[in-house]
């Protein structure tokens, strides 16, 4: 049965991969979405497609959610790059004989820019923001004890100073554990949706249908056009294998290959120390045989504290390196029960 089930779901990702082949590198909106989420999983390279264990899983593969057994919150503030904020939040909650059910909220503010043209390359004093927004709700279950899959709808909306889009968008997967407590696999398709393109009334102008014409109208009402594109749809597979070498001590190694639909193929590994079933330290490198790539080194390290038995609290920083343009830092702050 688990093969026949496996054998369906590759067939099936195979065959989406094969579409993201067929768009050009650069051509995508929401960027946003491509930012990692979670602290331990940005300090494990974001090698997380075969990773569960927590709600925030669900952003790399929403197969997890079929392994998560007790509710779970995270929150996660990150100092993204150029000073732009970017803020997380998802909750997880598990029904008994049905699944896993998932609410994820996404949010970037690029803060007051100010505005420039080349009449006015100093600004012309008005200032404007970009945001982006995202709202999913996902679900997994296990399929059977190996198998798990999961699916995610998102709502995705973008916006620049009086001009924005929407779209909506998809994210489904599969993980399979080779062995108990050992070898485990994933693949997932992200941001799978509808093209899409800007409108409003930054787009609307004053059109001169003939300049060398004397006497005419030159300001008809128009409207400028903007092209649709797609979302930054990617194929992931990956996998992990947690090394047990005693009851208080656990290295968990981890590699996911990506194929996106706006960048070449890439290679991420990391890795993740948990020792005194309270303590992690964790360290990767991202994005693998991309030419020119400001990524790379990434660690981090997590704390976990029990409190009156039946609840958790976590804690996990994570710093990444991006070159030229410096580095980020995340914190995730976590609830389960």
């Amino acid at each position: 049965m688990n093969k026949k089930i496996i054998f369906s779901l590759l067939i099936i990702f195979s065959f989406f991969s094969s579409l993201l082949a067929q768009n050009k590198t650069g051509t995508t909106i929401g960027q946003f979405l491509k930012i990692d989420p979670s602290a331990r999983a940005s300090a494990m390279a974001n090698a997380s497609t075969s990773l569960y264990g927590e709600a925030s899983s669900l952003y790399y593969n929403s197969a997890s959610l079929g392994r998560l057994t007790n509710v779970d919150i995270q929150f996660t503030y990150n100092q993204w790059l150029a000073d732009i904020t970017y803020d997380y939040a998802v909750i997880a909650v598990p029904i008994t004989n049905l699944g896993t059910f998932a609410l994820q909220l996404t949010s970037l503010n690029s803060g007051e820019i100010d505005v420039r043209t080349v009449e006015y390359p100093k600004g012309t004093g008005e200032r404007y923001s970009v945001t982006n927004f995202a709202l999913g709700l996902g679900f997994g279950l296990m399929l059977t004890d190996r198998v798990s899959v999961g699916l995610q709808v998102s709502y995705i909306q973008e916006t620049i100073w009086h001009s924005s889009l929407s779209t909506f968008g998809l994210n489904f997967g599969v993980q399979y554990q080779v062995e108990e407590n050992g070898l485990t696999v994933g693949a997932s398709i992200l941001n799978f949706g509808p093209r899409a393109g800007y409108d409003g009334r930054d787009l609307y102008i004053n059109y001169d249908f003939n300049s060398d014409k004397y006497g005419d109208n030159d300001l008809l009402p128009a409207e400028l056009r903007t092209d649709a594109y797609s979302l930054p749809t990617s194929f992931r597979v990956g996998v992990s294998y947690p090394l047990i070498i005693n009851e208080d001590n656990k290295v968990t190694f981890a590699m996911d290959a990506f194929h996106p639909n706006d960048n070449t193929e890439s290679i991420s590994i990391g890795s993740e120390w948990q020792f005194l079933n309270s303590f992690s330290v964790r360290g990767g490198y991202r994005d693998l045989f991309i030419p020119d790539s400001e990524a790379g080194l990434v660690l981090g390290a997590g704390v976990r504290v029990n409190v009156l038995e039946s609840y958790n609290l976590r804690f996990d920083y994570a710093w990444a390196d991006y070159g030229r343009l410096e580095q980020a830092h995340r914190f995730t702050i976590s609830l389960g029960f």
